[in-house]
């Protein structure tokens, strides 16, 4: 498999484990200066070295065999079913779509190969790590009619389950915060995927609902189980809104206890201390409801997931408060 990364002048005399990890994201330091020693190579097929310095304009090629893709639940239970629409409880940690590390092991590919001769395409989506109720159109119809409902957010109810490391500060009700990728703030921060508050012209305006539900003491002290309603639909809105109010959600490595589990977690690379850390190997959010209305006749469609078994059982194990 062959990755070309062009070098913007920008990045010019920046170290080239410095520059991939930029690029690639989600890979800790560490892991490209490996990347690099196995597969770095300029264009003229010399071996790169992770100290070397990048040119403007210069291409690095990465020459690595393709991923040997994690194992995924298949388990995937079917929710809800008619002629237009499929609504499933996806599994955690099953990708909904193919990225650089998973093409055979999506929910769309194995329902495609489950049902292989019917139109399936995804309506919205969850993170990988993420549980719960996933709409899918079987038709094109259904799909520009469900999209342009959930664009437009009109009679679109969506609720979420999450367990968090202490109890959310102040009394229960709407949270409505600004926020946009930390790259744009902190250009330290090389993960290029985190989210922070901020109130700057470029900033998005964000609300959640949210209830505690019950509070439990363990390991760590008080853990609680929230409900959220979502108002607007940002990337990780429930998780940064929950961190910001000093209950993080259990398991999460991005915006949990250390952000450098995140970019080891991708790496496949956690340590017994860091799963001892985030004491779920994912992150404890699930997709518990979703209310639309039909995209084709209009009547009202509400599909309910139950909690997993792996929140559920580590819920139970937590002692109830008094």
């Amino acid at each position: 498999m062959l990755s070309v990364f062009r070098v913007a002048p920008e990045d010019e005399g920046m170290r080239l484990d410095v520059f991939l990890r930029g690029e690639m994201k989600r890979t800790s330091r560490t892991r490209a200066q490996v990347i690099i020693r196995s597969s770095a190579f300029d264009e003229a097929g010399r071996r790169l070295r992770p100290n070397d310095r990048v040119r403007a304009e210069q291409r690095v090629l990465l020459w690595r065999p393709p991923w040997d893709e994690t194992p995924v639940s298949r388990d995937i239970r079917v929710l809800y079913e008619d002629m237009h629409l499929l609504v499933v409880d996806k599994p955690a940690n099953l990708p909904v779509h193919p990225t650089a590390r998973y093409y055979r092991n999506t929910l769309i590919r194995l329902l495609s190969d489950e049902r292989p001769d019917e139109f399936l395409t995804l309506c919205h989506r969850i993170d990988r790590e993420t549980s719960g109720v996933l709409f899918l159109a079987r038709s094109p119809e259904a799909d520009r009619l469900l999209k342009k409902q959930l664009e437009d957010r009109e009679g679109v109810e969506k609720g979420y389950v999450a367990i968090t490391w202490g109890v959310p500060r102040g009394p229960a009700g709407e949270l409505e915060f600004r926020y946009e990728r930390r790259m744009k703030l902190d250009e330290g921060n090389r993960l290029g995927v985190k989210m922070c508050l901020d109130d700057g012209p470029d900033s998005m305006h964000s609300a959640t609902f949210f209830r505690v539900e019950e509070v439990r003491r363990g390991p760590r002290g008080e853990y609680a189980l929230v409900r959220c309603d979502l108002e607007t639909g940002r990337q990780h809105q429930i998780r940064l809104h929950l961190a910001s109010l000093g209950a993080p959600i259990v398991g999460d490595k991005l915006y949990g206890p250390d952000d450098a589990l995140f970019a080891r977690g991708a790496d496949g690379e956690l340590t017994d201390e860091d799963l001892e850390r985030l004491e779920l190997p994912r992150h404890a959010l699930h997709a518990s409801r979703m209310s639309i209305a039909h995209p084709m006749t209009g009547a009202p469609l509400t599909v309910v997931a139950p909690l997993p078994a792996d929140l559920a059982e580590f819920w139970d194990e937590l002692s109830a408060v008094p």
